[in-house]
């Protein structure tokens, strides 16, 4: 099976530019799952029903999240619906609004044979300011609690590890290698350029990217971030406009629900 991971969508014209591209993407490399983190999806910050459902109607089949998913206060109870398909980092309090983790029933590659896929969400706390638990040991648990449930094991785990900074990403890939399928990174909304498959055959990339203005600070207008760094003033969410970026990592399944590749597909859309 062909599974799509999509980078942060950054407000409308990263909705725009999903809208533009995904359909002609599902149809070339024949993919049977959409996953994309949504936090950023509502004017560069957050996200609302309006925008959920756009990109739903769009063809992204699943959300992932981090930090900012608790932004719109109005979404939460939305975020609370078990319905809704949206995650937020597991490792957050139990008290929290949503889900971080769920089993999704795909049909799969030309044979359209049924697989078990488990979507985990976790956040990174290195640079982040979320009074969170430690993910390494959160992993653990998530996964201690999975070998225990014969009859419920998933053929295929993916996770989006959302982080700062790059050497916990990686510390983190290496912690899990051969227990998870896919590890991909989110969060810096900069690709990075090291998508690969680690010693014992979990796939992984730090971070995935975005999808959003290029001529811009991580998706967001110069001027804002400019005048921040200058002035020490906080610095204001609000999307670039013109030519956008589309970010995204193609992971190839292969039969035995094993991974075969992970590879880039990056588009400029004007």
């Amino acid at each position: 099976m062909n599974i799509l991971f999509i980078g942060d969508i950054i407000g409308r014209p990263g909705r725009n530019a999903v809208k533009k591209i995904l359909p002609e993407l599902k149809h070339k490399y024949a993919i049977d799952l959409v996953i994309a983190n949504g936090e950023n999806l509502a004017s560069g910050i957050g996200m609302t029903e309006k925008t959920y459902n756009e990109m739903i109607d769009a063809g992204i089949d699943y959300f992932t999240s981090g930090n900012h998913i608790f932004n719109k206060k109005e979404f939460l109870p939305i975020l609370d619906d078990k319905e809704t398909k949206v995650l937020r980092p597991v490792n957050y309090s139990g008290n929290v609004q949503g889900k971080g983790w769920v089993d999704l029933d795909i049909l799969g590659g030309r044979s359209r044979l049924q697989h078990k896929i488990r979507l985990i969400n976790l956040q990174g706390n290195v640079f982040m300011k979320d009074q969170i638990d430690n993910p390494f040991l959160k992993a653990d648990k998530l996964l201690d609690d999975m070998r225990y449930a014969i009859s419920d094991k998933p053929d295929v785990i993916i996770v989006d590890f959302h982080a700062e900074a790059t050497s916990e990403k990686n510390s983190f890939a290496y912690y899990l290698d051969g227990r998870v399928t896919c590890i991909v990174g989110t969060h810096t909304h900069i690709q990075t350029n090291d998508a690969r498959i680690l010693p014992k055959g979990t796939a992984y990339m730090t971070d995935v990217g975005m999808v959003g203005p290029i001529n811009s600070s991580i998706g967001d207008d110069l001027k804002h971030s400019i005048h921040s760094f200058l002035t020490g003033e906080k610095f204001k969410i609000e999307p670039a406009k013109g030519p956008c970026i589309f970010n995204s990592a193609l992971i190839k399944i292969n039969p035995n629900n094993k991974v075969e590749t992970i590879e880039t597909i990056n588009k400029n859309i004007d």
